[in-house]
């Protein structure tokens, strides 16, 4: 792929992800998360994603026709360019519900199955993060690195819960297991934020089961980017099973503990 056309992609996606960021920034109840009713703030959450997700679908369709899209809110098309988009347009549902800060808009292109291109829009923030393969990881106009090597005792570990009680219950027992081994564990709530804290070195390394391709594409690619190393289980890409993303010297000691751990089943 020529730098010229992941250049046009990047273009794309920021501005996709910048208009989504504003439209749930600025379309966000005040009063959301204390609304009257149980179902009334998740109904105002799933509208507000929904219709994020459309925002977002519209203006690729206009600006790239013959891409593929797959989106958390169901959008699934094959394409016939070669490039497919992977769409988390509300990343950290519980945060935006709560009114908590972070949570973030995710847009990747991939390239013949390979992520070429990540973006991440953290409004409450004000933050932009954005990556090319081979080009680096930015924060706006600043480079981003990952933080210097350090033993895995003197690391912060960003993780995340499912929702589902039994996997919740396992993942309970895998961080209990490595509590005592690292400085501190930290539970954000957005995994596409969480990765982007490993490359701009506010968390040493990041681990979780259960993420979606839309949860995962963009973040990681950051992250691989300012110069984390990025997997699953042993010998295998992050994915669903199991996603890391760490400092080299905390990935090659934590791997084995989340390995050892069972951190890859319910």
């Amino acid at each position: 792929m020529s730098e010229e056309l992941m250049a046009h992609l990047l273009d794309v996606g920021m501005e996709a992800a910048r208009q989504a960021g504003a439209l749930l920034r600025d379309g966000r109840p005040a009063d959301l998360a204390v609304a009257a009713t149980k179902t009334s703030p998740i109904d105002v959450v799933t509208e507000m994603d929904i219709a994020a997700e459309k925002l977002i679908t519209g203006i690729l369709a206009e600006r790239r026709p013959e891409d593929g899209l797959l989106g958390e809110e169901g959008a699934d098309t094959p394409g016939t360019s070669g490039v497919r988009w992977v769409v988390d347009p509300l990343d950290g549902t519980v945060n935006y519900l709560y009114g908590l800060p972070s949570w973030g808009v995710s847009i990747a292109a991939e390239y013949e199955g390979e992520t070429v291109v990540g973006v991440v829009a953290a409004p409450m923030r004000g933050e932009v993060y954005h990556a090319v393969r081979g080009g680096g990881a930015w924060l706006g106009t600043a480079r981003l690195a990952c933080r210097p090597a350090a033993p895995l005792d003197q690391a912060l570990v960003g993780t995340g819960f499912a929702y589902v009680q039994a996997r919740r219950a396992h993942q309970a027992d895998v961080a209990q297991r490595i509590i005592p081994l690292v400085r501190d564990i930290r539970r954000g709530g957005s995994a596409a934020l969480d990765l982007c804290d490993v490359a701009a070195g506010r968390l040493d390394g990041y681990y979780e089961r259960g993420l979606n391709p839309w949860d995962l594409a963009a973040g990681e690619l950051i992250a691989r980017e300012a110069g984390a190393v990025t997997g699953g289980r042993p010998g295998r890409p992050a994915s669903g099973e199991l996603a890391l993303a760490a400092t080299p010297a905390v990935f090659a000691s934590l791997q084995p503990l989340l390995e050892e751990s069972g951190a890859w089943h319910d």
